[in-house]
């Protein structure tokens, strides 16, 4: 990835678009979390109900923080250890969490990425940003920007593109209060 690839993927951002990109395990989809026409077409694009919620990834803890609810420094401390395999955490939502990003739950699923490129795109945005499977509902995620291309025809504002290895799944997902698991891989 360019600086100016970089650039003009955080300027979509900006401009309520929404881009595709590389993570720890499939593509993503992504958006600025607090533009709800981005989110309504995001969601209009996977054909995903608002009610489901949606995942926020950070490059760091302060990217996320103003979503969550979550003060004690052991619970902090293991939403920010990453292990070999990334985890999703579901944690307590603050109040004024927009409900499109939590959906029917008083809680949001958030994750620190680790992968390099995901990371400088929430860097240079200075936030989090959505990260949702590069794909409609029922179909797998997409793991190539030419299986991104073949999903959404060019719907998407902009694509960073990138190998991802071919066997990966989507992230785990736990609870970060219980540890119950909601998505094994």
């Amino acid at each position: 990835m360019t600086p100016w690839q970089l650039r003009q993927a955080v300027g979509a951002l900006r401009d309520g678009g929404i881009i595709a990109y590389p993570t720890e395990t499939v593509y993503g989809l992504g958006c600025d979390p607090l533009n709800p026409d981005a989110i309504e077409n995001l969601l209009a694009l996977k054909h995903r109900p608002v009610e489901k919620g949606l995942i926020l990834i950070g490059a760091k803890l302060e990217h996320l923080q103003p979503y969550i609810d979550v003060d004690d420094a052991e619970l902090l401390q293991k939403l920010k250890t990453t292990g070999p395999q990334p985890t999703t955490w579901v944690v307590p939502a603050r109040k004024h969490t927009p409900a499109w990003l939590t959906g029917q739950h008083s809680s949001i699923a958030v994750r620190i990425t680790s992968h390099p490129i995901a990371a400088a795109l929430c860097t240079r945005f200075a936030n989090a940003i959505v990260s949702t499977s590069a794909n409609p509902s029922k179909l797998p995620p997409a793991c190539s920007s030419l299986t991104v291309n073949r999903y959404f025809h060019n719907k998407l504002d902009y694509t960073l593109h990138n190998t991802i290895k071919l066997d990966n799944k989507p992230s785990e997902i736990r609870d970060l209060l219980s540890d119950k698991v909601f998505r094994s891989v």
